[in-house]
């Protein structure tokens, strides 16, 4: 007989599946605390369960976490993990150092999928294509993994918190996948166990409108982000093919939407790219488009990929891009970049073991 896999299960089904197999409720609240917040994903190491009672569950139930292969640490702190899933499916996650804190804490940017339909010009994932969606436990594994390789190499106890947010801005488009982006988050907030605000959670998207009136619905107090990086639809449909689909009049509808309907500030990612969308005339464009909005504007100087051709603004450029939507009364600022070393940053996972190889930068797993 098939076991039930409990990873990516939320307290309350857990608490259902635990009660279905004739235990008591308070069975649940231990293996959701050994799970979650001791991180401990053998049924055999869970001491406060009897021994007979183990070999039970062991029998009946599953905990399937994405397994570690490969990892590599930037010269800033930032770690970017490769993680294999069932049929040799790859992805990858990132953990950023949050240096204003003292106590070591990181932002975690989990993927959605396996690479990414949407084909997105400046973007490694998009360029590799598309495998799956990613299941609420495939997610969650993510997250739990990277938390757990961290707490080991630093060797941080478990009373001291080691994730601070959560960012979906990894492999894949979050908003094609929300049922189990939905499912992960409910699991990443509860306090029974990870316990990571909803407005320590931000939600990254390329325009999906129907994604966003979605979010808009579901009243959640996470961010939203949207990667913009145009002001015009000929402009933003030749870097984001989504964009046909989704253009900016009725995407810009759905935000203003969304602000009317949550109260939440939202940001707006925008790539500047050398040539493409680094004019005064695209910052000016960009200034009237944002303007009237309940938004922050993030500017995140291109990343090169191995895969695309584009290029970076030299840095008189970026600064002037800048000054001029700051003299527009914009509120903006630039993403801090880190981890491009490791190819780590925006729009440079891939998921491929070949990037790895620079001996120096591996943590082998034990």
């Amino acid at each position: 007989m098939a076991k039930t896999e409990i990873l990516g299960l939320s307290f309350e089904e857990i608490e259902s599946v635990i009660v279905g197999l004739g235990l008591p409720r308070y069975r649940a609240n231990q293996i959701y605390h050994w799970l979650y917040k001791r991180q401990t994903h053998s049924f055999f190491g869970m001491g406060n369960i009897p021994k007979e009672l183990r070999e039970t569950l062991n029998a009946q139930l599953s905990i399937s976490l994405p397994k570690m292969i490969k990892a590599r640490i930037s010269k800033d702190g930032t770690r970017k993990f490769l993680l294999e899933l069932p049929e040799k499916k790859r992805i990858e996650v990132v953990a950023i150092p949050q240096h204003r804190h003292k106590d070591r804490r990181y932002t975690i940017c989990l993927s959605s999928q396996v690479g990414c339909p949407l084909r997105c010009a400046f973007c490694a994932t998009g360029q590799s294509g598309f495998e799956r969606d990613l299941t609420a436990g495939e997610i969650v594994g993510q997250l739990v993994v990277a938390e757990r390789e961290i707490r080991k190499r630093e060797k941080i106890a478990h009373s001291e918190k080691v994730l601070s947010n959560v960012v979906f801005m990894g492999m894949g488009e979050p908003l094609l996948n929300l049922d189990a982006v939905l499912k992960a988050i409910e699991i990443i907030n509860d306090e029974r166990g990870i316990g990571i605000g909803q407005r320590h959670i931000t939600i990254s998207t390329a325009g999906i409108i129907p994604g966003i009136e979605m979010l808009a619905a579901s009243k959640l107090q996470v961010t939203l982000a949207i990667s913009l990086h145009a002001a015009t639809d000929e402009q933003r449909s030749s870097l984001i093919p989504v964009n046909r689909r989704f253009s900016l009049e009725p995407l810009m509808e759905a935000v203003n939407d969304y602000i009317r309907k949550t109260g939440r500030r939202v940001t707006f990612e925008y790539v500047l790219i050398k040539g493409i969308n680094d004019s005064a005339a695209d910052a000016v464009r960009l200034a009237k488009m944002v303007n009237s909005l309940l938004a922050n504007l993030n500017l995140i100087p291109y990343n090169p990929t191995d895969v695309c051709e584009f290029q970076r603004p030299d840095q008189e450029t970026i600064n002037s891009f800048y000054a001029l939507l700051k003299n527009k009364g914009v509120n903006v600022t630039f993403r801090e970049e880190m981890g491009a070393d490791i190819e780590a940053a925006c729009g440079q996972l891939k998921g491929r073991l070949a990037r790895y190889k620079q001996e120096n930068d591996i943590i082998r797993p034990k």
